[in-house]
């Protein structure tokens, strides 16, 4: 038996905005100890990671680990319809997964399990030297200041900024933004803007952004909920300039 209950909603609808503008399907993976996920996009250049933990949760219990089968963008539908001040309930059995949003009214909506024919896929295991974080406020307004003038952007780290630019046919664009961390090895990583965007949807999970970069490797984008609670992190293979 699974069982969840959540006070407010909001951390759900975020995590799976981002999620659903990635991939079509994912397999929910849960246990005694929480929800988590691992799923790969088609083209396999993003990789997105979610866990949230059971102490997330007003009420959690699941007494066997279970495998739910979702299309996320079914998920999503359900997710929107979220009111303020609603409390969720989730449950599963063996054909639907059942969202149920109490407050001025019970709702209650079964999204049918799906066939997944592949393996969940493993997170690779990459090593980074450089790591700092970012306001997540900040690097989304960067995206969008980057976006007037390229479909690619260029993250740049070294010992004093983080450096996000950008050259296209009509103008440039940077922002630099001094990160106080500590950066072992300076990189530089050049990614498709759109790819970014899609992972920034997921702006109500964290305050902070913790970015890995390497050169020409991919980006981790790590969001992680106050008291280890939930993380949601990405991993995006760069454009090479080779292939432009």
């Amino acid at each position: 038996m699974f069982k969840a209950e959540l006070s407010d909603p909001n951390i759900l609808k975020t995590s799976f905005d981002a999620i659903s503008s990635i991939v079509d399907e994912v397999q929910i993976q849960v246990d005694s100890e929480g929800m988590r996920l691992d799923a790969l996009d088609r083209s396999h250049i993003t990789f997105v990671h979610l866990e949230l933990h059971k102490e997330l949760f007003d009420e959690y219990e699941c007494d066997e680990p279970e495998k739910i089968n979702i299309d996320t963008e079914e998920l999503m539908k359900v997710l929107r319809r979220a009111k303020a001040g609603d409390r969720l309930r989730i449950t599963s059995d063996d054909a639907n997964l059942i969202l149920t949003f109490e407050g001025e009214a019970t709702r209650q909506f079964k999204i049918r399990l799906i066939d997944i024919e592949y393996e969940t896929p493993q997170p690779p295991e990459i090593g980074y030297e450089t790591e700092f974080e970012v306001p997540f406020s900040l690097l989304k307004d960067a995206i969008a200041d980057i976006d007037i003038f390229s479909d690619k952007i260029t993250f740049k780290v070294d010992e004093e900024k983080f450096i996000v630019s950008a050259t296209g046919e009509f103008g440039d664009a940077t922002v630099e933004y001094y990160h106080g961390g500590k950066i072992k090895e300076p990189a530089r990583s050049v990614y498709s803007l759109d790819k970014i965007r899609e992972m920034l949807r997921a702006d109500r999970f964290s305050e902070t952004a913790t970015i890995n970069l390497g050169n020409d490797m991919p980006l981790k984008l790590t969001l992680k909920m106050p008291d280890d609670m939930g993380e949601l992190s990405f991993l995006l293979a760069p454009r090479l300039e080779a292939e432009e």
